[in-house]
């Protein structure tokens, strides 16, 4: 009875937390930094475009750059829902040039707790350059966003993707200032119909600081993509002044910007670090960014997610579960696993380019099962290997060599009609599979074919 009448009063005061809820309307990006601040209201937004230059002048910039405060608008405040609807900010990149902040330093920040977002877009324009950075970081716990559109611009150098780097490497050749997209590290975190359009170098959705209970659906991530052939054409700018050289190596062995591919010019769709708990995707695609879901280290869920010409589609770790995804090997391989205990279910649409691509999928680690699927049962007209007992190429960058690596109790059903290598150090493996084998070096790996 205790707990019941306790169950009660919480009821009872969230209901009268809601009925007491201010409804505020507001007209201004003035306004909006305002109530961010603040707990407990309801804040509708008029739509419109709000330029970011009308509300921070110079003046204010001097004075944030003082400060070392390098946020635009900080949401610091808890239960408060943002009706944003219609609302788009425009935000121009010179802004960040003249606030000279520090490397990772976020734009937009949400470090309240319990809010709801919904309606938003953020729209880059002009030249300025990111150092680092991410447009918007969700650190708050249990906080829901709703229909939030980012445009992201403002990296340096744009056209290349991670031909020449991507971080702190010392192989780098060309030191990269990236912009992000939408950053999680907050607990609880909830996101519905986001998306971000990433012209830029730098991921799409990310996931750091190992936050628990992360949720995404029907959310989008697209970058663009640009050949090898094209950047090799260039008579001047970065690649041209590095004598096209690259931080990876090609599988001549050479490290030089090599013809035949295309390459994403952003980072990843949707990409995790560091061990987060209970990560999930429903209905959510990623287009033409460099990894689809590059989910590494994790035991993540993904649910009737796609990919549409990526580099690679699906990068995943130990105790994944993917039902009923489906992807293409357009421009790069479509699944790497490297873990144990992860559960596939997997179909390879039969979209092909000109481009070279080296496998369609690599796989290693123990007690895996994995099955593959052709759309609608149509077969690609490219053939491109299953590589069992292989790692994916160095850095996941399709010009560079595989190795092989220990693969132990695979399940592996091949309705794809794809070829199939099995490396040395393949064992205790079943294979089921209406393509032909390749080779088979491995020890007591049962083999049906279909």
């Amino acid at each position: 009875m205790k707990t019941i009448a306790r169950l009660f009063l919480v009821g009872l005061l969230v209901i009268g937390n809601a009925i007491n809820a201010k409804e505020i309307k507001i007209k201004s990006l003035q306004e909006l930094a305002k109530y961010a601040k603040e707990s407990g209201n309801t804040i509708s937004m008029q739509p419109g475009v709000y330029r970011l230059t009308d509300y921070l002048n110079r003046v204010s910039i001097n004075a944030l750059r003082n400060n070392k405060e390098y946020q635009y608008i900080t949401f610091s405040g808890n239960n408060n829902v943002f009706n944003l609807k219609g609302v788009e900010i425009e935000l121009d990149t010179k802004i960040r040039t003249a606030l000279k902040p520090p490397i990772h330093s976020d734009e937009f920040l949400i470090t309240g707790s319990h809010n709801t977002f919904e309606g938003l877009s953020i729209r880059c324009i002009g030249n300025g350059i990111s150092p680092g950075g991410t447009l918007l970081q969700v650190a708050g716990e249990a906080n829901v966003l709703k229909n939030i559109s980012l445009y992201v611009a403002g990296s340096y150098p744009y056209g290349y993707g991670d031909l020449f780097g991507k971080g702190g490497h010392k192989e780098t050749t060309i030191k990269h200032q990236k912009h992000s997209g939408l950053l999680v590290t907050g607990n609880n975190t909830k996101l519905y119909g986001c998306k971000v359009i990433s012209r830029s170098f730098g991921h799409c959705f990310f996931i750091q600081k190992n936050p628990k209970n992360v949720y995404f659906e029907d959310c989008y991530a697209e970058g663009e993509v640009r050949s090898t052939d094209a950047i090799l054409e260039e008579t001047s700018g970065p690649a041209f002044d590095v004598q096209f050289k690259t931080w990876t190596q090609n599988r001549e062995g050479e490290y030089v910007v090599t013809p035949g591919y295309m390459k994403s010019l952003c980072e990843d769709g949707f990409r995790t670090y560091g061990k987060c708990e209970n990560i999930a995707f429903k209905n959510c695609t990623a287009k033409n960014t460099r990894g689809g879901f590059e989910l590494r280290f994790n035991s993540a869920r993904l649910e009737n997610c796609t990919t549409i010409g990526t580099e690679r589609a699906y990068w995943i770790g130990d105790q994944t579960v993917m039902n009923n995804c489906k992807g293409d090997a357009n421009y790069g391989p479509l699944l790497f696993v490297e873990g144990n205990n992860v559960d596939v279910t997997l179909t390879l649409e039969p979209t092909e380019s000109d481009r070279k691509v080296h496998s369609l999928m690599t796989v290693f680690g123990e007690n895996n099962k994995v099955v593959l699927k052709a759309a609608n049962g149509q077969k690609r007209n490219k053939e491109l290997p299953i590589l069992v007992g292989f790692t994916p190429p160095l850095h996941g960058e399709s010009m560079s060599p595989y190795s092989e690596e220990k693969v132990v109790n695979l399940h592996l059903k091949n309705e794809a009609g794809m070829p199939i290598s099995i490396g040395t150090k393949a064992k205790k493996c079943t294979i089921e599979t209406n393509g032909k084998i390749l080779e088979n070096k491995g020890e007591n790996n049962q083999i049906v074919q279909k």
